[in-house]
């Protein structure tokens, strides 16, 4: 069945490009937010340990979120680990960093998924996808609320 929402195939095409980015972003800095909650240390390990999984269960609803405008806009989601991983900017952990690397690692994060967030809003602003824009204003504020909050744990 044909869409017709008032975007084109090509501008529901390229949103969705450009959603895929912030979900795969989302998606990598859940997954490292979580392996962090499983392998903080050290004297800060109960704050760090809470704090942590408040954010990755936020992170976690998000995916759905961002997954679902990408279906909204007649692509298909990413399937496999493999397809989030290729397309994020953020990326994984060999080795388990010390509690203070891993906010700093995340403040990054946070940071990145701001990067992509705004790139997809600029996007929707340029091709008046009121949607998206509704779905990821709220994004930016939440990363960037969240990078302060980190921050200031190393402060």
């Amino acid at each position: 069945m044909d869409i017709n929402m008032g975007l084109d195939q090509s501008q529901r095409e390229t949103m969705a490009e450009a959603v895929g980015k912030l979900l795969s972003d989302t998606y990598a800095l859940y997954f490292k937010t979580h392996a962090y909650h499983w392998n903080v240390t050290g004297p800060r390990f109960h704050d760090l340990h809470t704090m942590f999984e408040l954010q990755y269960n936020e992170l976690w609803t998000a995916t759905d979120a961002i997954a679902e405008r990408i279906r909204a806009l007649g692509v298909m989601a990413p399937i496999s680990y493999t397809q989030m991983a290729e397309n994020a900017s953020i990326s994984f952990d060999d080795t388990t960093p010390d509690a203070n690397t891993m906010v700093a690692n995340l403040v990054a994060g946070h940071e990145q998924v701001v990067r992509s967030a705004r790139a997809a809003l600029k996007l929707a602003e340029e091709h008046s996808d009121e949607a998206t824009s509704d779905l990821v204003a709220p994004r930016i504020t939440e990363h960037e609320k969240t990078a302060w909050m980190l921050r200031a744990t190393l402060a």
